[in-house]
């Protein structure tokens, strides 16, 4: 079963390869994108009426948000400690804009709902960052400037790959002690057991510069393959590298 929409701003893609047990319909994974359309809505930053842009207007009290959006916000302050404020979703200048961590952890939400749902193997692409389960899959990471390679093809049965880089939206994740463009890495991906960890940790290392390699490796669970700004490349000992 393959199904694919634009939610969040970009597409997400789902392929579910069921067995001889059972078939999964897309009508079977509506409540898994009825959720992803239900992030957007409520924590999209663009949105006046989001959740997330009442609370910056001071329209809700913190103690008001829902327990959704606490949990969010408690993982961005997390990352903001561990990163020494490379990765702040509250820079000055700027409202409030969670979505470098919303985008991991709700299609996360996602998969483990199809998951609970029935589906064993499956894949979940959602802009070029993947949860998956019941592989092995194989994942291509792209070369950062060239579009028509691959840097690696990556082997993942349970867990996730999240790429955080230079070529698809240019300079725009920020260190958040400085204000300005990341520009010490040209594309950084992490291998995780979940995406809400995987995309997080791509981007708070990015927004590192070239020391968030080394910072990204030493989180329990990760596995890094990063190319630097003089295209030096780099990678952890237990990346899965598909044969």
């Amino acid at each position: 079963m393959r199904r694919v929409e634009h939610i969040m701003g970009f597409p997400i893609s789902l392929l579910i390869e069921d067995d001889e047990d059972g078939v999964t319909t897309a009508e079977a994974t509506e409540p898994a994108f009825d959720w992803l359309r239900e992030v957007d809505a409520r924590f999209s930053p663009f949105r006046a009426d989001s959740e997330v842009s009442r609370l910056d207007r001071g329209e809700l009290a913190p103690h008001e948000v829902s327990a959704d959006l606490a949990e969010v916000l408690d993982l961005c302050e997390e990352y903001r400690v561990a990163t020494g404020g490379a990765f702040d979703v509250r820079l000055p200048g700027r409202g409030l804009d969670p979505c470098a961590m919303v985008k991991g952890w709700a299609v996360q939400r996602a998969a483990e709902l199809l998951t609970d749902l029935g589906a064993k193997r499956l894949c979940l692409n959602a802009g070029g960052d993947v949860a998956a389960t019941g592989g092995p899959w194989r994942v291509g990471v792209r070369h950062p400037e060239r579009a028509d390679r691959l840097c690696v093809v990556l082997s993942l049965t349970d867990g996730a790959v999240a790429t955080s880089a230079r070529y698809e939206r240019g300079d725009h994740i920020l260190d958040g002690r400085t204000g300005r463009p990341a520009t010490g890495l040209l594309s950084l991906t992490v291998v995780a057991p979940s995406l809400t960890e995987a995309d997080a940790t791509a981007t708070a290392a990015f927004a590192m510069g070239a020391e968030g390699v080394e910072w990204a490796a030493a989180r329990p669970g990760c596995e890094v393959f990063a190319v630097d700004a003089r295209q030096r490349v780099f990678r952890t000992p237990g990346l899965p590298v598909a044969a």
